[in-house]
């Protein structure tokens, strides 16, 4: 089958589950797409003698083109830890100035960030002080912590340092937040079998109402729910990069679709036009068994499935998460990367530049 209709069979069809069985590798690689966007790197204007750690985070503001960004203190693992007085949640306006920052001595590892309808960011740290042999003092961390605008610490879900089975969280990668107010959090940086892979619902007050997953291959399972998004119909999309797909579920968990078209995704956005932003950060040089797939983002429709464009790893050979772990787009058009390493650091992608 041409890519062109397995993309809209995958689109279109009533979905029985045992026909959603299809992997990444019955695809041919969608990589041959148009790229009008050109790369700009060190458009955000750090402070003064402060550098650039891994982030995976970014996300929008509520004005649609100020940009909010979590970065890991100048470095990656244990980074935050050992500078506790570090502001890491950071927004820069629309011409990339430092507006704020906030955040210090609440989190260990920010991987993942939402902006509410109402302006408050979240962010999810997943790592904690567990993982850290001479830590003293209170343990923290694998918690997900809701911030106003203006940095006002407002609520944390999670047991501090974490927790498993039927405690939460333990690495917990991503939230988001619908607009009745219901937060979806998306549990397990592991693939390894056995480890916590899934994804939780809570009310607008931050109580438990149930999960769904759990680690696996099959359809509704996960290895990895690494992002999380939502369409204009309140669907929700998991990047469930270990087994290189999104998974869609409605807001009870029942799952939906699967697709493939997109890659191996460590991020997921879509927009207000459901337009779909997918990161794929370890396709190519990362992942060389994953056959002909090259890492970039890749935008397309959140509606159909289809893929329109693909923005390439500006660095390809690199042997790193060189491009794209998390993507956001404003209200313009422009796209922004968060690149875990090896520099860090925030891309801008801009549409009609020569």
């Amino acid at each position: 089958m041409k890519t062109s209709n397995l993309l809209a069979a995958l689109a279109a069809a009533p979905f029985a589950l045992a026909g959603l069985a299809l992997a990444q590798a019955d695809m041919a690689p969608v990589n041959d797409l148009p790229n009008p966007y050109a790369t700009q790197a060190g458009f955000f204007k750090m402070p003064a003698g402060r550098n650039w750690g891994s982030s995976s985070t970014v996300d929008i503001d509520i004005d649609g083109e100020s940009v909010w960004v979590a970065e890991r203190c100048g470095g990656n693992i244990n980074a935050c830890v050992n500078s506790p007085d570090t502001n890491l949640v950071m927004l820069f306006d629309k011409d990339g100035n430092l507006v704020r920052s906030f955040g210090a001595g609440y989190i260990t590892w920010p991987h993942g960030i939402h902006v509410d309808h109402d302006g408050n960011v979240w962010i999810a740290d997943a790592r904690g002080t567990d993982a850290i042999d001479d830590y003293e003092g209170e343990g923290y961390g694998h918690q997900i912590h809701k911030f106003s605008p203006t940095g006002v610490h407002l609520m944390s879900l999670g047991s501090k340092n974490g927790g498993r089975d039927e405690e939460y969280f333990y690495t917990p990668n991503d939230m988001h937040v619908a607009p009745d107010g219901s937060i979806f959090v998306g549990e397990g940086h592991s693939s390894a079998e056995g480890t916590p892979n899934r994804v939780h619902k809570f009310d607008a007050d931050g109580n438990h109402l149930f999960s769904f997953g759990g680690w696996g291959t099959e359809p509704g399972k996960f290895r990895q729910p690494h992002g999380l998004a939502m369409d204009s119909k309140g669907r929700l999309f998991v990047a469930d990069r270990g087994n290189d797909r999104i998974q869609i579920f409605d807001q009870e968990g029942n799952l939906l679709d699967v697709w493939y078209q997109f890659s191996r995704n460590s991020g997921i956005f879509i927009d207000k036009h459901d337009v779909l932003y997918a990161a794929d950060s370890e396709s190519g040089s990362v992942n060389p068994d994953h056959g002909d797939w090259l890492r970039g983002i890749r935008i397309g429709s959140a509606v159909t499935g289809e893929v329109e464009f693909f923005i390439p790893d500006p660095d390809p050979d690199c042997r790193g998460t060189c491009t794209a772990e998390g993507v956001v787009a404003d209200k313009h058009g422009n796209i922004f990367g968060a690149e875990v390493g090896p520099v860090g650091g925030v891309k801008r992608y801009v549409r009609g530049l020569e």
